[in-house]
């Protein structure tokens, strides 16, 4: 393969990652909002959990893109990482990582799989639960039949953290993933061509905030209910 036509498809990859990146970002606010509902009130938080765990839509389209954007999110970045290390290698005498990137730049491909290992656990903590709840433990095979709490929500919520120690676990995951987005989130514009000298610098700082306020909301939601269990 060609030069030209190699650099061609890493473009083409890194669009397609961007494009999942975006998706990622709008679910992660969605989730955050959601999740910061458990702070503000409980009974808020139990009716819009309740309306995402039964509502088809929800659960028959948009979760399984979820699951799919995650894991091709994380392909493409492995399949780009390597990539980026023998045009390296190619170019070693010419390169220096540290003189010419970011250190959440370098280690895009460490923070993420850090994140998909916190995702391992906050799916068995919770998606795993509620198929459990819904599924296995009622025996029942579809939306609607089983026995539907729906004010079981909260207190599920606050029984996870209850443990010191999985309140650390994921208080540093989110630290990761504040140092993912720092560079992810001005590098999916920038992989799509958005290129502006009016708009960079905005989209830069909007890019600093949301990787520094989302991943502190959620620090924050866990240390709150962790702190109400005591």
């Amino acid at each position: 393969m060609s030069e030209n036509r190699i650099s061609k498809s890493s473009v083409g990859k890194k669009i397609l990652m961007a494009l999942s990146g975006f998706f990622l970002l709008f679910f992660l606010l969605q989730h955050f909002a959601i999740n910061m509902l458990s702070v503000i009130s409980a009974e808020a938080f139990n009716s819009v959990s309740d309306f995402m765990g039964y509502n088809p839509v929800v659960q028959l389209f948009l979760q399984p893109v979820l699951i799919f954007g995650v894991v091709f999110h994380l392909a493409m970045g492995m399949i780009l990482e390597i990539q980026n290390n023998k045009a390296r290698a190619l170019k070693y005498n010419k390169f220096n990582g540290a003189a010419n990137s970011s250190w959440m730049s370098r280690n895009m491909i460490i923070t993420g799989v850090m994140v998909l290992l916190f995702l391992v656990l906050h799916f068995y903590d919770f998606w795993w639960h509620e198929i459990s709840v819904k599924y296995v433990n009622s025996g029942a095979n579809n939306f609607t039949s089983g026995t539907r709490d729906a004010n079981r929500y909260y207190h599920e919520l606050q029984a996870k953290f209850t443990d010191v120690v999985r309140v650390l676990i994921y208080c540093v995951s989110f630290i990761f993933l504040a140092l993912h987005l720092l560079h992810g989130f001005q590098s999916a514009f920038q992989s799509v061509g958005f290129r502006h000298n009016k708009y960079t610098p905005f989209i830069k700082k909007l890019g600093t905030l949301y990787a520094i306020i989302i991943p502190l909301g959620f620090i924050f939601i866990a240390i709150f209910h962790y702190i109400k269990t005591l």
